[in-house]
């Protein structure tokens, strides 16, 4: 019986790990749920997997669930909390294996931490957590002898065609990529997008952030420097290949030149079973892949003079571990401008590069604490709606 804790419950990633729990009763205990400020969500799920421990963003989110709750689910729920405080106790409480790292954002940063201290397995599907952190959550996860699981399709794809094979064994890893919305549209098209058309994904169905991410081909960035930290593998030694059918989740290269590569339905609910599961297999009541019926499959290279986002992330992982902490926080930012009709779509990425340049002028240190981590994000947020606000002054 795995007992697992979910933060970030009532998102799409939330809502596919409770899919799982419920397929299989027999082997998955939900023990803990954390949310931001869906309470009726929040409500729902505990009425159904009465958890023992649960969290919310704020304290009326937490009393609104509380006023909510059955009597019987009341009963079960021995341990409720809000915000940052709420979420490293659902996260390290002393009932629960596997904590999944479901959240946007970095407000899970520090109970990823407190998990790993607490010895917990880590299903790990936020990006930003090893972006910003890599090497201190790396560092501590071996120091305790922790298992960070990828949850990302493409990294638990590579995950699955290592299989414990060595990295002396391996020439490159390939991470495979929609392409997004944009693929087919000519340079001079893209400062005109608008949220609507980047919220249009051919393929996947994710949340709004996350979904323009894949429109600029950042989340792929975010996955190249994701992939460094948990193959441990050098920027030189990840490439990315655009694959429109996202049948194929990544590939593995072994210094023969074999490929091997994982592919399946585009589900979120199977690498999040595999990451339950691990190091076994379930069966699953999903529907398996059907080649014949996929017709051809494309691949194809990425466009990184369209997409410059790409290639910022390279620079970011090639250079001082600031660089990614404030790749990823201009890109937050610059991101909910354009959502917010602030920005244009191709002013993201200008936003981004502002902001690298900004710590390599500034010679910014490599941050060596979570605390040096929050102050480099800091700045480059704050700098980031500063040419936010430049561009909005422009007639």
């Amino acid at each position: 019986m795995k007992r697992i804790a979910i933060l970030g419950s009532t998102g799409s990633i939330g809502g596919s790990a409770l899919s799982v729990a419920a397929a299989h009763p027999d082997q998955i205990k939900v023990v803990g749920l954390a949310a931001g400020h869906n309470v009726d969500r929040l409500v729902a799920q505990a009425e159904r997997y009465r958890p023992t421990a649960i969290a919310m963003a704020t304290e009326d989110g937490v009393a609104a669930v509380r006023s909510r709750l059955s009597a019987a689910a009341a009963d079960s729920v021995a341990l409720v909390g809000a915000g940052a405080d709420g979420l490293r106790a659902v996260a390290t409480h002393p009932d629960v294996d596997l904590v999944l790292c479901a959240t946007s954002g970095t407000t899970a940063l520090d109970a990823v931490f407190a998990a790993i201290e607490a010895g917990k397995t880590i299903a790990l599907a936020n990006k930003e957590v090893l972006v910003m952190a890599g090497g201190l959550v790396m560092e501590a996860a071996r120091r305790r002898g922790v298992a960070v699981l990828p949850v990302d399709s493409e990294h638990n794809a590579i995950h699955q065609c290592l299989h414990g094979r060595p990295s002396r064994d391996v020439r490159r890893l390939i991470l495979t990529a929609s392409g997004g919305p944009f693929r087919q549209w000519s340079a001079d098209r893209l400062p005109a997008v608008t949220p609507a058309d980047a919220l249009a994904h051919p393929t996947w169905r994710m949340g709004r952030k996350i979904t323009v991410d894949s429109a600029t081909l950042m989340n792929k960035g975010l996955e190249v420097i994701e992939a460094s930290w948990l193959f441990d593998m050098p920027a030189d030694r990840i490439d990315v290949v655009v694959h429109p059918q996202s049948v194929v989740h990544s590939l593995v290269e072994l210094l023969d030149g074999s490929q091997i590569a994982q592919l399946g339905p585009t589900d979120m609910r199977l690498p999040i079973q595999y990451a339950f599961s691990y190091p076994d297999r379930w069966e699953t009541a999903l529907p398996p892949l059907d080649l014949a019926a996929c017709g051809p499959l494309e691949f194809g290279r990425a466009d990184t003079t369209r997409f410059p986002c790409l290639a910022l992330a390279y620079r970011a992982l090639r250079g001082s571990p600031a660089l990614p902490v404030a790749l990823n926080a201009a890109n937050e930012v610059a991101v909910e401008a354009f959502l917010d009709q602030a920005i244009r779509f191709t002013e993201i990425p200008a936003i981004i590069a502002a902001a690298l340049d900004d710590v390599e002028t500034r010679h910014v240190a490599s941050p060596t604490t979570l605390d040096e981590v929050r102050a480099v994000d800091t700045a480059a947020r704050e700098l980031s709606r500063g040419l936010v606000r430049e561009v909005q002054s422009k007639p």
